[in-house]
């Protein structure tokens, strides 16, 4: 049995489009601008996509990755200091 944990931060999705939403709403920005400062904010300064995500999860249930066990990915752009 594996049991292996995803850990996403920031991936492209209708969530992302609500918090550069709010922000639009709290700095009165565009939505262009919040989306940048959201993005800034990312150590690899963009969005994740959600197909990367996919693909992680895809391949942590295939075969090739059978003998990956308690293993946390952090799909975050690079974001999480404490890897650095």
């Amino acid at each position: 049995m594996t049991i292996n944990n995803l850990l996403p931060e920031r991936i492209d999705t209708d969530r992302q489009k609500f918090m550069a939403e709010r922000m639009m709403k709290d700095k009165g920005i565009t939505m262009k601008e919040a989306r940048a400062r959201i993005a800034e904010s990312i150590a690899a300064k963009r969005f994740g996509q959600p197909k990367e995500f996919g693909d992680a999860c895809a391949y942590l249930c295939s075969v090739q990755a059978s003998f990956i066990s308690g293993q946390n990915l952090q799909l975050d752009g690079g974001s999480y200091a404490g890897l650095i």
